[in-house]
């Protein structure tokens, strides 16, 4: 193998304020359905990616402050050569969910920033026009899609929110992180689906121990799930940027079942994950995500 080791319209935009509204906080509005009618019940197939975001640290950080998680990587594989698009967080969370920063410089509000990416779909709604399922598991959020930050929940880190278009999608599966564990262990998790964790547990205002403490709570359950233990699950974990000290090289790990300590040296992007999640669905990647590095190809997955 090579290169081995081994959102529109400010009147869209208020449909994702009425679809917040009409959710309670912290409901799992629609329970998610098995996808065994799609993958077969013990498929070794991907039919499924869930991708765990980090905060702010370089590949170098995250291998040596983060022991659970680099068990993990040396366990199924990682990339030692996979980069952030750029700075500040939210560029990069737009461009794994959309395939594009779609001109997005900073880090603020729907308010200001669904404007510039307008009335594009995002990853979420490949998944649902293709009859399949999407979730987002935001951790602090206090009622579906939220808009604006709140305590230790970052809406910057939630893309889900930006893409206005789909207010009335985000408002009924872009969740807080409570279900994710139920959803885990009765083998519904989404096809397409992200975690975001608060701002202390994903290393931005707390430390690289304390997220991957965290880390080996969730992952763990998720691990252990029929999703992931069948094989129709992938989990990836990284890092939206680094500390701007490490041309922006984050650590990357991909694990699937039938997967052995692969080490891939190949160059890979976030854009790179934006088509891996097509590739899933089995539908065309967005935008960026057309000619971006194929990390299923790189990992054999």
């Amino acid at each position: 193998m090579s290169g081995l080791l081994r959102l529109p319209l400010l009147a869209s935009a208020l449909l994702v304020v009425a679809a917040t509204a009409l959710v309670a906080p912290g409901v799992d509005a629609s329970p998610l359905p098995s996808d065994a009618d799609i993958a077969g019940s013990a498929s070794a197939t991907p039919t499924k990616v869930l991708a765990f975001l980090e905060e702010n640290h370089s590949y170098s950080q995250m291998r040596s402050q983060m022991p659970y998680l680099f068990s993990l990587a040396q366990q199924y594989g990682y990339a030692t050569n996979w980069t952030a698009i750029r700075h500040p967080s939210l560029p990069n969370y737009l461009a794994i969910a959309g395939g594009s920063t779609f001109g997005v410089t900073d880090d603020s509000a729907p308010a200001v920033n669904a404007l510039k990416v307008g009335p594009a779909n995002s990853i979420f709604d490949q998944a649902l026009d293709a009859g399949r399922t999407a979730r987002t598991y935001a951790e602090g959020m206090t009622s579906n899609c939220a808009l604006a930050s709140a305590a230790q929940y970052a809406v910057r880190h939630n893309p889900w929110t930006y893409f206005a278009a789909s207010g009335a999608r985000c408002g009924q599966f872009d969740v807080g992180l409570p279900s994710l564990l139920a959803n885990a262990e009765n083998a519904t998790l989404p096809n397409v689906g992200m975690v975001i964790p608060n701002v202390c547990n994903d290393a931005h205002n707390c430390t690289l121990a304390v997220a991957d403490g965290w880390l080996k709570t969730y992952l763990g359950t998720v691990l252990a799930s029929p999703d992931f233990t069948s094989g129709r699950l992938v989990v990836v974990v990284t890092a939206d940027e680094d500390d701007r000290l490490n041309d922006n090289n984050v650590l990357t790990v991909v694990m699937h079942a039938g997967m052995s300590s692969e080490v891939v040296t190949t160059p890979l992007t976030h854009y790179s994950l934006t088509r891996y999640y097509a590739q899933v669905l089995g539908v065309s990647p967005l935008r960026n995500g057309a000619t971006a590095p194929d990390m299923r190809a790189a990992f054999g997955l």
